[in-house]
């Protein structure tokens, strides 16, 4: 089973789930142990039909709880309960925050994928993660693989949303931001960029197609 702590924040985002209107079916099973299952998934690169029996939760039930879960928006909304709570403990170190891309293969295609100029030209997209000095996420964006690292740094900085703090009103804002060369904007060196600046200044051309990875 997933920890109490974090099922305690679970357990208040889930939507409520109904059977089936026919009926049938297997009886229901407890949530938690349906999300320790999803989580193992997620986490562990798993494949869905080769869920071990152990959990005794089915593939298939597994799946659909997923399905449903995202279509609700948990994982936004659980992203956020997760970011307060640290930032409530004085846990989140906004000293500085890292920016960094990876690009992963996407066979089967979909709209925020596009040709990877280091993959011969195959369908890719692109993760684009903003975290805290520590490596704790408060922004994730995905875009196609051929989205330049640049144009996805200013909608990451303004997608970190407003945290809790242990004093003082929420914050949303790191100190400094460090980046590599191809994150860094036009005339700056790689390395330190003033985060407040970056945040201030308008999005570049084409950042409506870099997404909230979390919202999906």
């Amino acid at each position: 089973m997933v920890p109490d702590g974090l099922w305690e924040l679970v357990a208040p985002l889930l939507p409520s789930f109904s059977p089936r209107p026919q009926g049938g079916g297997t009886a229901l099973l407890g949530e938690r142990a349906v999300f320790t299952v999803v989580v193992y998934v997620l986490t562990g690169g798993c494949a869905w039909r080769h869920l071990p029996e152990t959990f005794g939760v089915s593939p298939a039930t597994a799946h659909r709880r997923f399905t449903a879960w995202t279509k609700a928006g948990l994982w936004r909304r659980l992203h956020r309960a997760v970011l307060d709570e640290l930032g409530a403990r004085g846990e989140l170190d906004w000293t500085s925050a890292i920016v960094d891309a990876a690009s992963v293969r996407a066979k089967r295609g979909g709209s925020l994928t596009g040709p990877n100029p280091v993959d011969r030209g195959r369908k890719g997209s692109k993760l684009h993660v903003l975290s805290e000095a520590q490596g704790i996420p408060p922004a994730i964006a995905v875009s196609g693989a051929n989205m330049h690292d640049s144009l996805a740094l200013k909608p990451l900085i303004r997608g970190i949303p407003a945290v809790r703090s242990r004093r003082g009103p929420r914050r949303r804002r790191p100190v400094k931001l460090r980046a590599d060369r191809p994150t860094s904007p036009p005339n700056t060196s790689p390395g330190c960029v003033n985060a407040a600046s970056s945040h201030a200044s308008r999005a570049p051309e084409g950042h409506s197609k870099v997404r909230d990875l979390v919202s999906r």
